[in-house]
């Protein structure tokens, strides 16, 4: 496949590109709450300073990912995992006024030899702009499947799930993360639907350039747990990888080992998280880019030490932003707790709006939505005691 390349928006460039954004009207924008007990919607206008709260929708249930379909602006798939059901899909034509099951949710083939079977859809990815109502969606264990009518059914995507490369670097359904291995990160190239990458925990990063007829790992760079063999693909765990969009040639991601950020058409992923503080290490889960500048990316860093209580560094938690691609980051915690602070962020529940000035927003463990209308300068709770979140993904409606 052929691509241009570029150079990443920076100086007058940057400035440029903003500029144009400002020309863009003002939408509103709607928070897509996704918890261990339901979902909630939160709904403002342009300015953000005010919400309505539309919630709980399938109270009870597990939502690990609540998407809107920004090709038609009204379409809402949730992936559920409920205790009567099982792993399944819903779905929503009106913005969740009213829901509907998929017929047939993302399900491994009876016939695989591996006898897997689904335990909860993790991820979901509306397809390229020219492929109305395609969806991508990875699951736990690691799976790929996609759908073409808009959520209704499902069928595993390409050969990934049953390769037996792919079925080796995927391990067991016993290793990974503590509620089991996920297949996440499924990204679509904005200038070409054929251009893909996901990702798995465990199991690397991997591309494809033919509308995945064939895949390609793509780890060099990256460092894995010390005393484990950095060319075997099982031990590499990125916890999320996103695409830049004002500059898809630009990918950042969040592993498991680190902050890194890769230029293609290189291959070779840089550790930019070196440059984080020491005392605070460049381990954690979610991370943001800057929808309008490529060298601008928020992180929210964890306590990643021996024994990985998976809380805030010192219970002080803080959104740590690079300006520059990664050469320096600066602190942003304005608002947020100062001490005893000891929840922390999953990799879906970090994400951001289009608006100038960009609004950031992120969900707890502990169940708190915090929010900022400024790049992370100040920061406001926006919502307490919901349950543990999971995602949050925040659009826009016309």
């Amino acid at each position: 496949m052929s691509k241009t390349t570029s150079q990443p928006a920076s100086g007058a460039r940057a400035a440029a590109t903003r500029s144009a954004s400002h020309a863009l009207p003002a939408r509103r924008v709607l928070l897509l709450v996704a918890t261990r007990k339901g979902a909630w919607l939160y709904e403002s206008d342009a300015e953000r300073k005010t919400w309505r709260v539309d919630g709980p929708h399938f109270l009870g249930h597990i939502i690990n990912h609540l998407v809107l379909d920004p090709r038609d602006g009204r379409t809402l798939l949730a992936a559920a995992k409920t205790g009567h059901l099982g792993p399944t899909i819903f779905r929503s034509e009106d913005l969740g006024r009213t829901w509907k099951e998929a017929a047939r949710p993302p399900a491994f083939a009876k016939s695989a030899a591996h006898g897997r079977t689904v335990d909860h859809t993790f991820w979901l990815t509306p397809a390229h702009a020219s492929e109305p109502n395609t969806w991508y969606a990875g699951t736990s264990p690691q799976g790929l499947f996609r759908s073409q009518d808009g959520g209704v059914t499902w069928e595993p995507f390409s050969s990934v799930n049953d390769d037996p490369h792919y079925r080796t670097w995927m391990g067991s359904a016993q290793d990974g993360t503590p509620d089991g291995p996920k297949l996440h990160s499924i990204l679509v190239d904005p200038r070409d639907p054929a251009h893909l990458y996901f990702a798995m925990s465990g199991g690397g990063v991997h591309e494809s350039v033919d509308h995945g007829g064939n895949w390609a790992p793509l780890v060099d760079g990256l460092e894995v747990v010390e005393g484990f063999d950095p060319a075997n693909i099982t031990f590499h765990d990125p916890h999320c990888v996103r695409l830049c969009p004002s500059h898809p040639d630009r990918l950042y991601q969040q592993n498991h080992c680190g902050i890194y950020r890769l230029d293609r058409p290189g291959r070779q992923w840089l550790r930019i998280g070196k440059a984080m503080p020491q005392a605070v290490g460049d381990i954690g889960f979610p991370l943001v880019v800057h929808p309008h500048d490529a060298d601008t990316a928020w992180v929210l860093p964890m306590d990643g030490s021996n024994v990985w209580p998976r809380t805030s560094p010192d219970g002080r938690p803080g959104v740590y932003v690079t300006r520059d691609g990664g050469e320096s980051w600066q602190r942003l915690a304005s608002g947020l707790p100062r001490q005893q602070a000891w929840w922390t962020v999953k990799r879906q529940a970090m994400s951001a709006d289009a608006q100038t000035p960009v609004g950031l927003y992120f969900g707890t463990t502990s169940g708190e939505l915090w929010m900022s209308r400024n790049e992370g300068r100040r920061w406001k709770c926006l919502a307490r005691h919901l349950p543990e979140i999971y995602a949050v993904e925040a659009a826009e409606l016309a």
